[in-house]
């Protein structure tokens, strides 16, 4: 019997697009909300495959965007087709809209979402909005003339102070079928992994445990995906997953699909810190928080949100 698929169609991202997807035993699959770690697990993944800190290709090439816009589909599809390694693909959209296969792994990493809220606004203003537009316009008209395409690259979140950013982003109240960019499609997206928790191919990850015990976490999520290791090789792939080291080879790592649509690929590596809202809200915003957030999730996974396993 096959399960139906939720679509998700953002202005950015469609679900559809896995819709066919051929998997093959073994593959990977990092499905996570903007800002979480996405990156830090793609690069993580890509060091336990390649098992060398010098990666064969750039980040966006070994591990494709799927649902992402940018690209015509097939052309995405062909490229992952034509991929001989390990395949690790990437993915924004909740796991009740990708395909489940039980030979594939499924990987989620969770953050706090109010320092997600501020790194997001960060991410945004380094956006070459108009870029994308273009990019999103001639994917879905191949072979026609770029002079009717969007040009427009403002966007109005782009001029907001964080914290009217951040409480803006914890009150939108769209549905996260439309929009994956808010506090309640994030604990959307976390909640259909945090109920398929205990499933043998589903791993969360937390930005917060990546922090505190990196090569741990490193070790563990080798286990999960049957990777081995030699001893010797370990200190040097943690070293390459440390974010100051992300940072410095910003060019092979962020996600620009080498499209050029970041302004500045090492301001996508930000901070790596965790807590920077506390400086933002006041104490009416954190209890508005408190009550917006506790209306959206069960305890248990608030606390893993919030805190990671610890």
């Amino acid at each position: 019997m096959t399960t139906q698929l939720a679509r998700y169609l953002t202005p950015m991202e469609d679900s559809s697009r896995w819709d066919g997807f051929e998997f093959r035993p073994g593959d990977i699959v990092i499905n996570s909300p903007a800002k979480c770690g996405t990156t830090w697990t793609q690069t993580i993944c890509a060091l336990l495959i390649f098992q060398t800190p010098r990666l064969p290709a750039k980040l966006s090439s070994l591990s494709p965007w799927i649902d992402m816009l940018v690209r015509p589909k097939q052309e995405v599809w062909d490229h992952l087709s034509a991929q001989r390694h390990r395949r690790f693909i990437k993915t924004h959209i909740p796991l009740d809209g990708i395909p489940i296969d039980p030979q594939v792994t499924y990987i989620t990493v969770g953050r706090d979402p109010r320092d997600v809220a501020i790194s997001l606004r960060s991410h945004g203003k380094n956006l070459k909005r108009d870029v994308i537009r273009r990019l999103i316009h001639q994917a879905a008209h191949p072979g026609g003339g770029a002079d009717d395409a969007p040009v427009d690259g403002h966007d109005d979140r782009d001029l907001l102070d964080e914290r009217t950013y951040l409480m803006r982003w914890v009150d939108n109240d769209d549905p996260p079928h439309v929009n994956l960019d808010s506090l309640r499609a994030l604990i959307w997206t976390q909640s259909r992994a945090w109920i398929r928790r205990t499933e043998p191919n589903v791993v969360l990850l937390h930005y917060a445990d990546l922090s505190r015990d990196l090569a741990g976490q490193m070790r563990r999520l080798a286990g999960r995906l049957g990777i081995e290791i030699d001893e010797s090789r370990w200190p040097g792939l943690v070293e390459a997953a440390t974010f100051q080291q992300m940072r410095d080879r910003a060019d092979e790592l962020a996600p620009d699909e080498q499209l050029g649509y970041i302004r500045d690929r090492k301001r996508f590596f930000r901070s790596g810190k965790s807590g920077e809202w506390q400086q933002f809200l006041t104490a009416e915003d954190r209890a508005h928080y408190e009550r917006r957030v506790s209306g959206l999730a069960e305890p248990d996974l608030l606390e893993w949100l919030h805190h990671g396993a610890g």
